[in-house]
């Protein structure tokens, strides 16, 4: 297994982040277009499976509730997935205005002087830790 060094990775690119965030906002779109208009969404197997509605429940509505101007509507379906897309419209804003060519906008290395760098694989761990408490405290109040 070899390991990538910080001097040998690729530096991040706003093209690169818009690409992704496009395919994504695509899917959602289709996603949202297919159930506004005909009422055909996708089973959630965790939800199957559990009987609980996941992080993501509510999602399909959500799309498609905004289809239809109704943010309020939409944020009620799923508040955490709704504050995501909005994060989404501005970091993509951001990328847009680097892609051209305007400032590059990072967060700091570190939070503090004797901070270390936060690691990607931790993010995910508090994104996973942070959707589990979502879903108890979704399903259980």
């Amino acid at each position: 297994m070899s390991t990538v060094r910080a001097s040998e990775r690729r530096p991040f690119q706003a093209v690169g982040g818009l690409r992704w965030l496009a395919g994504y906002a695509a899917f959602g779109l289709g996603i949202a277009t297919l159930y506004a208009t005909t009422g055909v969404g996708f089973p959630c197997p965790f939800r199957a499976l559990t009987g609980w509605e996941c992080p993501f429940c509510g999602g399909t509505r959500l799309g498609a509730a905004l289809l239809h101007g109704e943010v309020g509507a939409a944020f009620a379906f799923n508040p955490v997935v709704f504050i995501s897309l909005v994060l989404g419209v501005v970091v993509g804003a951001v990328w847009v205005v680097e892609a051209l060519g305007g400032p590059r906008v990072r967060p700091p290395a570190t939070w503090s002087k004797n901070a270390r760098r936060v690691r990607p694989a931790t993010w995910w761990v508090w994104a996973g830790a942070a959707a589990a408490l979502y879903v108890v405290l979704r399903n259980l109040l």
